[in-house]
């Protein structure tokens, strides 16, 4: 799920807290039934053809005339092409009409750290839109330059909550602890998409204050909580999760399951290969979309026959998912 398109959310009450080294439970709540088994893995080559089409979709979507989709083109190819192969892509960016655009191709130039980019960027930390300038900060603290980061303190004080957030989401990915400190400043902050984007960050940074806001949004009675929650749990790999996560692969909401699929292939569980296979030909796109994130994040190799028809779905956002889910499998010994 991308950031520019969650909805805010509210937190639910009944936060459990857990011992550090054991596995997490929910108290008073039954056992879920378990998901279908996947079957047994089948290590298929990886195919040069189809992983150079999955590439030529990338360059495709990022020439389309939805922001949205050229934003999501630059984070398909930040993760999963060399920063040589992404370089033209997040350099074009840099100059999108849409400050979604800018913001995607800022974040791009931080994460793989395109050092001749540094002048871009640092202009772009002056522009009017806030998005386009935290994500300009990212990337210059990423370069090494972090004559603007104390700038993050402002914004994480900013009186529109959608700064208060990506302050929060940017706070997290830059991996300083220092940072802690903020966040907890913002911990109770009024807005529910705020909270939860503290959350998460607090959670990769390693506080485990963010853990149990998170593992109380895995069981709101509010499905995007849910879902938000469950991927933000996984952010820092870290298994002692697993069983929150695992809990909701049998979700009573179709798309929960999908969600869950993913999120344990980022923890390296293979568990919702099936929950995911089965809906490749859903008729609701959304679902065939997230199948397509979930099978790229277990990254079986014989998922590639399975993910390839949908190079040629109908629907944009969905052959961008397969074409990213494609450069994702991996061969395994």
């Amino acid at each position: 799920m991308k950031r520019a398109t969650m909805l805010c959310v509210m937190m639910c009450t009944l936060i459990y807290g857990c011992g550090l080294g054991r596995p997490m439970v929910q108290k008073d709540m039954p056992l879920p039934k378990p998901p279908p088994r996947p079957p047994a893995v089948r290590n298929e080559p990886l195919s040069a053809p189809l992983r150079e089409l999955a590439r030529k979709e990338i360059h495709s979507d990022f020439a389309t005339s939805d922001p949205i989709i050229r934003a999501n083109a630059i984070e398909a190819a930040q993760d999963t092409f060399s920063p040589e192969q992404a370089h033209d892509i997040v350099l074009s960016g840099l100059s999108d009409k849409e400050s979604i655009v800018r913001f995607a191709a800022a974040m791009a130039v931080g994460k793989l750290q395109l050092r001749d980019l540094h002048n871009q960027v640092w202009s772009m930390a002056q522009e009017q839109d806030p998005k386009v300038r935290l994500g300009a900060r990212y990337a210059l603290h990423r370069l090494g330059d972090m004559r603007l980061s104390h700038d993050l303190e402002k914004t994480a004080a900013d009186p529109n909550p959608r700064v208060r957030e990506d302050t929060a989401f940017v706070l997290g990915l830059l991996g300083e602890k220092s940072a802690i400190k903020i966040l907890a400043h913002m911990s109770n902050d009024p807005d529910g998409g705020v909270r939860i984007a503290v959350a998460e960050a607090m959670w990769r940074l390693g506080d485990e204050r963010g853990l149990e806001v998170l593992e109380a949004g895995s069981v709101s009675q509010f499905a995007d909580d849910r879902m938000l929650s469950i991927m933000a749990l996984v952010g820092p790999k870290d298994r002692r999760v697993e069983e929150l996560v695992r809990a909701r692969l049998t979700d009573d909401y179709a798309e929960i399951p999908l969600v869950a699929a993913r999120a344990m292939g980022e923890l390296g569980f293979d568990e919702g290969y099936t929950v995911a296979t089965n809906s490749l030909q859903s008729p609701d796109p959304r679902q065939r979309y997230l199948a397509a994130l979930a099978l790229g994040a277990i990254g079986r190799s014989d998922a590639q026959t399975l993910l390839a028809p949908l190079l040629n779905d109908n629907e944009t956002r969905v052959r961008l998912a397969a074409a990213t889910a494609l450069l994702e499998l991996k061969e395994h010994a």
